[in-house]
């Protein structure tokens, strides 16, 4: 009697689920194939360049033992508020709301020690209360890899629009994130593309850029597995102290090249959902 119990709360859970989906135009997971690569920098700046275009945008973080998208947006001070209606997001600007486990008041150097069951119940729990209102877009930043997390987000909102791979050009990060690729073909999501992300770096003083970490991995991957891609995005130095201080970079004032980058790629990536 209590198994049936806990399988008709999931049932109530995941029909929540399809409501709040509803209300969500479109849904896109972020995701690569291992650490390190600028992942949820990537999701970060996607949803706050969306926002900055005047769309409602929501950016929900999945990464349950290295929630790192409130730190980047500046808001890790700030708490999740209950309602009668479910949990709401926190507001970090107009257009833009976050969702983290990070905001839920616990101490950051705290570890999250939990196995598959208890992640995939909090992804369920963020997914059916969070009240988000009307969307134009859903960023989901998943964690590295192709395990509970990303599984767990697409199966529980059942129609994703579309997975944003993120890579660096070294053939290591390359053949994992070709393994993330066909994660998303397997479950039928579409792949809106490979961003190969930290291709290059620019020298703020002579502005030259030198492929540290080598160049043209990602086109390649996404050439072969017959996927777009999305556009590479050089290393600077700004880029890392923005993250660090929360304040993405497509927010800063200076027209920078990498910018103009980012900023055609986030085009691409609405041409393909609203196709």
């Amino acid at each position: 009697m209590e198994q049936l119990t806990r399988e008709q709360e999931i049932d109530t859970q995941i029909l929540r689920i399809k409501e709040k989906m509803s209300k969500i135009a479109y849904s896109i997971i972020v995701m690569s194939g291992k650490g390190g690569v600028g992942k949820t920098s990537v999701a970060v700046n996607l949803a706050y360049a969306l926002s900055l275009k005047g769309k409602r945008t929501g950016i929900l973080d999945i990464d349950i033992h290295g929630p790192n998208i409130a730190k980047m947006l500046g808001i890790e001070k700030e708490l999740l508020r209950s309602s009668e209606s479910g949990i709401i997001p926190v507001e970090v600007k107009e257009n833009l709301k976050a969702i983290s486990l990070a905001l839920t008041g616990n101490n950051p150097d705290q570890p999250i020690i939990w196995r598959g069951p208890m992640k995939a119940g909090v992804i369920r729990q963020f997914l059916s209360e969070v009240e988000w209102g009307e969307l134009d877009y859903l960023i989901i930043d998943a964690p590295p890899g192709t395990g509970d997390e990303p599984l767990s987000a697409i199966q529980y909102i059942s129609n994703v629009s579309g997975a944003v791979i993120v890579t660096t050009p070294q053939d290591v990060a390359i053949l994992d994130s070709r393994k993330s690729v066909m994660f998303a073909q397997e479950l039928k999501i579409p792949v809106i593309g490979i961003i190969e992300n930290m291709s290059g770096f620019i020298c703020p003083y002579c502005h030259k850029e030198t492929d540290i970490f080598k160049k043209g991995g990602g086109e390649k991957a996404a050439n072969e597995l017959d996927v777009p891609f999305l556009g590479s995005i050089p290393f600077e130095k700004q880029f890392v102290e923005c993250g660090d201080e929360g304040k993405p970079f497509v927010s800063l004032a200076e027209t920078k090249e990498s910018i103009k980058k980012f900023i055609d790629i986030v085009d691409k990536i609405e041409k393909f959902v609203k196709n």
